[in-house]
């Protein structure tokens, strides 16, 4: 016994590793297996094709099985579900399996039938609208865990503005009386990401102060459930995503776009509100766990 654990050690010694650090390189805030795009909705010029081919590339190329999720976009049965700007795009990118996927019925979402399609799925695509109608239809369903395992296989979740809402922890603008409100009724997002609130449409809408009244809750609306003190605010506006690979992002997107990252942790009592995010931009990393954003590369001279 003692030998074979001299012999365990040296090879963790001359491999360079320990257990404690293997364990440590897990990811703690993105996801351990598999990508997520994150965008801040838009797509009024080529930018989403652009962002929506890099999908399409992280779940497969051509032959990648692309499952679009719409059912944020009304409450309405009469609402045209199958009718999808994304679905269209993905089979004009030469991606010969897609399909949607929609239910307002959290019954049918238990089932094993109805969460057929993602059992195969390379990736999956959450559209815009409402996010609490996600939460609403699926959260703790077996088709929110099917959306999990598409991950855990190694595949690709990617989304825009209530598609990207849905993919932190905690739900921003989650209540089902009005986008305005950052801490309602509806709290649970998909935890794709942990410990994050996530907000869209960023700058085009003004919205760059409204993350601190989920960090900040001064109203005292947020469930017990979360841990406020350890959460993430990460903003985005349009036509700009984050892709994220274990606990990095980098921003793709046009080249004006911003994202901004509002880390509570750093704050001070007289930190004034216009300092309480730093502020990134196309082809700029930021690591999840530390917080921080990676320095670039030097050039070469």
């Amino acid at each position: 016994m003692v030998r074979s654990f001299i012999l365990a050690s040296l090879a963790l010694i001359f491999s360079g590793g320990s257990a404690h650090s293997k364990e440590q390189a897990q990811p703690i805030v993105g996801p351990k297996n598999g990508s997520l795009i994150i965008m801040g909705g838009g797509g009024k010029d080529q930018t989403f094709p652009q962002i929506f081919a890099h999908f399409i590339k992280l779940a497969g190329g051509k032959d990648a099985r692309i499952v679009i999720v719409p059912t944020a976009a009304s409450s309405s049965p009469d609402h045209n579900y199958q009718r999808s700007w994304s679905l269209d795009l993905a089979k004009s990118m030469g991606v010969k399996r897609a399909t949607i996927l929609h239910s307002h019925s959290r019954k049918a979402a238990d089932t094993e039938a109805f969460a057929e399609p993602l059992k195969t799925a390379t990736g999956v695509w959450f559209g815009g609208g409402r996010q609490w109608r996600f939460t609403k239809a699926y959260g703790g369903t077996l088709t929110e865990k099917e959306f999990h395992k598409v991950l855990e296989r190694g595949g690709v979740i990617g989304g825009s503005s209530a598609g990207a809402s849905i993919q932190g922890s905690f739900l921003a603008r989650g209540d089902t009386s009005g986008n305005t409100i950052m801490v309602g009724d509806v709290q649970q997002g998909f935890g794709f990401m942990r410990n994050t609130a996530i907000d869209q449409h960023l700058v085009a809408r003004g919205r760059q102060k409204d993350l601190l009244k989920v960090l900040e809750d001064p109203r005292k609306k947020m469930r017990k459930e979360f841990n406020r003190a350890e959460l993430l605010g990460i903003g985005i506006d349009e036509d700009v995503a984050i892709v994220v690979k274990g606990d990095q992002f980098s921003i793709i997107g046009k080249d004006q776009g911003m994202v901004l990252v509002y880390d509570p942790k750093s704050w001070k009592k007289d930190t004034p509100d216009t300092k309480k995010w730093v502020t990134l931009k196309k082809g700029d990393q930021y690591d999840l766990a530390q917080r921080a954003i990676i320095p670039a590369p030097a050039t070469k001279k």
